[in-house]
């Protein structure tokens, strides 16, 4: 029982110490993709996507 105990307590701080920064930082570089102005053209042509009839 100890042994598990101690596995959950490494892999809770692994969780919070690496993984929850690491896709902080994911999340950020998505966010600054989309909203980057270089960018707009394309997304606002995807946007029109639906509405073509071609």
């Amino acid at each position: 029982m100890n042994a598990i105990l101690i596995v959950h307590n490494t892999a809770s701080y692994l969780v919070t110490t690496v993984w929850t920064p690491v896709f902080v930082a994911i999340f950020a570089l998505i966010v600054a993709y989309a909203l980057w102005p270089r960018n707009k053209a394309a997304f606002d042509e995807a946007a029109k996507m639906p509405l073509r009839e071609d």
